[in-house]
């Protein structure tokens, strides 16, 4: 799987840090950084998650 951010869309809001911080990580100048853009399958439900949660619909995965 691969984790793709539409950042036109993000606001940075760092749920889907607090849901896997060894995916996403807001920095201190207030952008999203993906650390693993193809993190493995193991962490499907996380990633899965950060989809759902995100309030603007900015992640996705691709298969």
């Amino acid at each position: 799987m691969k984790i793709v951010v539409d950042y036109d869309l993000c606001e940075s809001n760092a749920i889907c840090m607090d849901i896997a911080p060894e995916v996403f990580e807001v920095r201190d100048d207030d952008f999203l950084y993906v650390l693993n853009e193809t993190p493995s399958e193991d962490m499907r439900p996380k990633m899965d998650e950060a989809v759902q949660r995100c309030p603007k619909q900015a992640i996705s995965i691709k298969e």
